[in-house]
Order: structure tokens, then C-alpha cells, then sequence
């Protein structure tokens, strides 16, 4: 078992490094009230949005956040 708790603990670790990278090279969201007045998402970037770089980031983030949950709960058990 102190095994896989080693295993799980280096999976954990890395999932954290790379959340933190993931989140910095997100854009931020400072359009905000004029990016919705100029019609920014009527753009095709707007309408991409899902196949874009932006996207594709969103996506790890969400799951990456998922792993990280998860793994904090896992090595949290006392089962070891």
C-alpha cells in the first residue's frame, strides 16, 4: 500500500504543477460589459471558442480541477 501511496502522491503532485500552468495561461476576462456591447461573441473566434486555444484550456482546467479533487480525497483516506 505505501506503494501506491507513493505513486498516487507523485500523480498528485504533477496535477498540481500542472493546473497552476494551465490557469496562468488562460486569458483574462476583462472584457466584460463592452466585450458583449461591441458584439464580440458574434465573432467567429466567439463562436469557435471550444475548438480554440481558450478552449481546449477551459477543458484541462475543468478537468484537471476533476484529478485534483479527487486525489486529495483519496490520499486523505486512512486507510494506508
Amino acid at each position: 500500500m505505501a506503494v501506491l501511496h507513493t505513486i498516487l502522491t507523485i500523480v498528485y503532485i504533477i496535477a498540481c504543477i500542472a493546473l497552476v500552468i494551465v490557469v496562468i495561461m488562460q486569458e483574462g476576462k476583462q472584457a466584460g460589459l463592452t466585450g458583449s456591447i461591441s458584439g464580440a461573441a458574434e465573432t467567429y473566434w466567439g463562436k469557435n471558442k471550444g475548438r480554440s486555444m481558450e478552449g481546449a484550456l477551459e477543458k484541462a482546467t475543468r478537468y484537471l480541477g476533476i484529478v485534483f479533487i479527487v486525489l486529495s480525497l483519496v490520499l486523505n483516506l486512512k486507510v494506508w
